[in-house]
């Protein structure tokens, strides 16, 4: 079920440190600096006292069992978790390419600690949208919100994929999302609240394990799909969430002026500064 794309069609994979996998090793054969806001720049290896999650394909047939194990991955360094470069996923039209990763922290009594990784997959065309921010640099694309409004605001799929380093409670999880989101949406009509019930119906009462995949994908401006995995990409989305103002207040959560996840925000920001040269 995974795509594996040669680096020529990568946008920016000379600014991630770049991976091919397969059953036995996992071998670095490029790397440079990483964009995290948190951490210096540094260089990673696999190492068994680091765990490292590897996004497989939910299916037993030999072909998507070969494609999984010879994807092509890049690890986000903060907190070694590895996103497949490249996927195709249940409800998208084409594959998706991955622009950007990065990680949540929550702070305990003054300790950070990190909660989720998080990569942004874009479909390739978007960049075409964008020719008005041509030549402009990291700093200026990560404070341009007209841009990533741009980029929401396109028909062509959006998905953003996290995958949890702890365990969370559901419920937990879907609180602190439900409190970013709300002050995004400042009067919810019925439509708003009847997706909101739906979005968190999906958490409810549910473990989130360590490795555990959540992918949030967007179709258009307008409808989600919310899907929890154990083991890689399934087969059916958990929930369909239909309402503009959620979908945008969930895009804007990662995305926006205020993000939760500023180093995903910096890293999808020098990418595309990479791929608008």
């Amino acid at each position: 079920m995974f795509t594996t794309v040669a680096a020529s069609t990568l946008p920016c994979f000379s600014s991630f440190t770049r991976f091919y996998i397969d059953k036995r090793i996992s071998k670095p054969l490029n790397y440079v600096h990483s964009f995290s806001l948190f951490t210096p720049p540094s260089l990673h290896f696999a190492s068994k006292r680091h765990p490292h999650f590897f996004p497989q394909a939910a299916s037993s047939s030999s072909s998507s069992s070969s494609a999984a194990a010879n994807a092509e991955y890049l690890e986000e360094p903060a907190t070694n978790v590895k996103f497949q470069t490249s996927l195709s996923f249940p409800g998208c039209s084409d594959s998706l390419t991955l622009f950007g990763t990065g990680y949540r922290e929550k702070v305990f009594a003054i300790i950070g600690v990190k909660v989720y990784a998080s990569g942004l997959y874009l479909n390739q065309s978007i960049v075409n949208e964008l020719n008005a921010w041509k030549g402009q640099s990291k700093d200026v694309i990560q404070g341009k919100s007209s841009l990533f409004k741009t980029i929401f605001q396109s028909p062509l799929e959006k998905l953003l994929q996290i995958v949890l380093v702890r365990d969370v409670d559901g419920k937990t999880f879907w609180d602190a999302l439900s409190d970013a989101i709300s002050p995004r949406i400042a009067k919810p009509t019925t439509a708003d609240e009847t997706a909101l019930t739906t979005f968190r119906s999906v958490f409810q009462d549910r473990p989130l394990k360590k490795g555990t995949f959540i992918f949030l994908t967007w179709l258009n401006p307008t409808k989600l799909l919310v899907s929890v995995s154990s083991e890689g990409i399934p087969s059916t989305a958990d929930a369909t969430i239909e309402s503009a103002n959620v979908t945008y207040a969930l895009f804007d959560v990662f995305l926006g002026d205020s993000p939760v996840s500023p180093s995903l925000k910096a890293s999808v920001a020098q990418c595309l500064s990479k791929v608008l040269e």
